[in-house]
């Protein structure tokens, strides 16, 4: 089992949004069977069967062992990530595009950077399980607490400008073998923890 899979089939997104199927892909983080489940979820076995069924076709639930029970085979099933995101590939049309709205101080712009960073990260997650290979990625996550509007306006300009001395620092763009990177740094408002 994977940690976390990012969706990028539409089809399989759709699968992964229906409650009934959300609900049985949390359950599933311990194997189980379609009775088991049935009695967990409060609905009849051949339902589970069929949601369960739907989810496998979509890469989202696998098969981890077969087990004779009378003279019915019970199939254990096991959700193939501990955790699921949605890339905006799943909805390629509407996708948010920074581009689009390149005002680096707007929500937008930055929901827009966070979408992208899901899809790249995601491509690169599966691209990278597939060689067998252990993708480099670094983050930095933390809170700070201003003072005052004037206080973060200073520190974002404070932090624009050590990130722009460190991109010159290392930057060379002559590097034959050398490999381009992202960089994402972004600041909001803390959301209140609701446990």
């Amino acid at each position: 089992m994977q940690d976390v899979v990012v969706i990028e089939d539409p089809a399989a997104a759709e699968v992964s949004l229906d409650p009934i199927r959300a609900r049985l892909l949390a359950e599933l983080s311990e194997p189980g069977s379609a009775t088991s489940l049935a009695a967990k979820v409060g609905l009849p076995r051949q339902k589970v069967n069929y949601h369960l069924k739907a989810l496998e076709a979509h890469g989202l639930v696998e098969m981890i062992e077969e087990r004779r029970k009378g003279n019915v085979n019970e199939r254990i099933m096991r959700a193939t990530a501990a955790s699921y995101v949605i890339s905006p590939t799943a909805l390629a049309s509407v996708q948010p595009d920074p581009s689009r709205s390149p005002d680096n101080l707007s929500a937008s712009w930055l929901l827009a950077v966070a979408a992208r960073l899901v899809r790249d990260v995601g491509a690169l997650i599966k691209g990278a399980t597939q060689a067998r290979k252990r993708l480099a990625t670094f983050a930095i996550d933390g809170e700070v607490r201003f003072a005052s509007a004037a206080d973060r306006a200073a520190f974002a300009e404070e932090l624009a400008g050590a990130v722009s001395a460190l991109v010159a620092k290392y930057h060379d763009q002559s590097a034959e073998r050398g490999r381009d990177h992202r960089i994402v740094v972004a600041v909001h408002p803390s959301m209140k923890d609701k446990s």
